[in-house]
């Protein structure tokens, strides 16, 4: 204590600092002016506590880990030191940083103790609130998940839905093991098919559970419906086969035959002749004169006709020998004219055939 005692009244000793060099005396100046500086910075200010926001900031996660809990995100230190020096808090980054390099799937309880916090020297870290962070690590999965879409309301009347194409039919998504084992596939909000007679394409958003929103947002696919008009099986029978040969019309064998149609419930609905839909004909002629027989449909039609069997689909071609027609004579008297010229002679008049 005497030897510090000395010291400081050497200070104020001006025959001593009249005794120093030029140059001892330029760096005790300098020292003492540090001193000041330094007691008016530190020693000097106000010592202030206050709470402060510090964001927990996890580092070095395995690859193959997740975070699956919600955890707090920030925790409050209340720190006491020199007003300069905690007003700067703020603009420092200051985080409590939380390592798991060396963590494992399960739950984990990190602890905030007060040399947790890197804050300034000359600063002290009072108290955490909370305590302490709960950590759920889950092992990081892909799981592939199918698009199914879901429908409600009734197509016009005769018209079926053929199939609904999603477009992405599937979607892959990542996440904790534990969050996505309990879902099986993706389902799409409500499709309103109600009135629908053509095939069309909607945008549809997925119904998602919360928590698979939370990892791939919030998700619209698209539905391609494929609707067409509802068809009923008939049988038309005894439809003649019609074939023209040099614009002749032929004989067949047999001369008709039995179509099976799909034909639209509409047409049906409409009561029209089946039998004037169609014209049945024979081509490709064989030399045992068969013939394929082939059904036309009439006209065009708004929704489709389908052949769907013929009965028989070969005739036979028939040619019939036409036998020249000889020139009649008529019949002659004994003195080897004929009847009509003689009566021809009787009446002076010629004979009319």
């Amino acid at each position: 204590m005497a030897t510090v005692g000395g010291q400081i009244m050497s200070i104020f000793n001006f025959r001593h600092w009249l005794q120093l060099s030029p140059k001892d005396l330029l760096l005790r100046l300098i020292s003492l002016g540090l001193a000041i500086v330094l007691w008016y910075f530190i020693g000097g200010e106000d010592i202030v506590n206050k709470n402060i926001m510090i964001p927990v900031e996890v580092i070095n996660l395995p690859r193959d880990l997740v975070i699956s809990n919600q955890f707090k995100k920030e925790i409050e230190v209340s720190v006491s030191g020199p007003r300069s020096l905690v007003l700067d808090m703020g603009n420092l980054a200051i985080s409590r940083q939380v390592d798991l390099s060396h963590a494992t799937p399960g739950t984990m309880v990190i602890e905030h103790s007060n040399d947790s916090i890197a804050v300034p020297r000359g600063v002290k870290v009072l108290r955490i609130q909370p305590e302490s962070v709960i950590l759920s690590l889950d092992k990081l999965i892909q799981k592939q998940f199918s698009v199914n879409p879901v429908t409600s309301g009734e197509l016009a009347p005769d018209y079926i839905l053929k199939a609904i194409q999603m477009e992405p039919d599937s979607i892959s998504i990542t996440g904790p093991q534990t969050v996505l084992a309990p879902f099986d596939v993706l389902r799409t909000k409500v499709i309103d098919v109600e009135g629908l007679r053509e095939s069309t394409q909607i945008q549809v958003p997925l119904d998602l559970d919360p928590v698979i929103v939370g990892l791939i947002g919030e998700t619209t696919v698209t539905a391609d419906l494929d609707i067409s008009v509802e068809t009923v099986q008939r049988k038309i029978s005894n439809v003649p086969v019609e074939v023209m040969k040099n614009e002749v019309l032929q004989r067949v064998t047999p001369a008709t035959v039995t179509i099976t149609v799909a034909l639209p419930k509409t047409l049906i609905r409409a009561k029209v002749d089946l039998n004037s839909l169609f014209k049945v004909t024979a081509e490709g002629e064989q030399k045992d004169k068969q013939m394929q027989v082939k059904v036309i449909p009439v006209r065009e039609f708004t929704d489709p006709i389908r052949i769907l069997n013929i009965e028989p689909q070969t005739v036979t071609l028939i040619e019939e020998m036409v036998q020249p027609v000889p020139d009649e004579q008529p019949p002659l008297k004994e003195d080897g004219t004929s009847k009509d010229a003689a009566e021809e002679k009787k009446s002076g008049e010629p004979s009319q055939e």
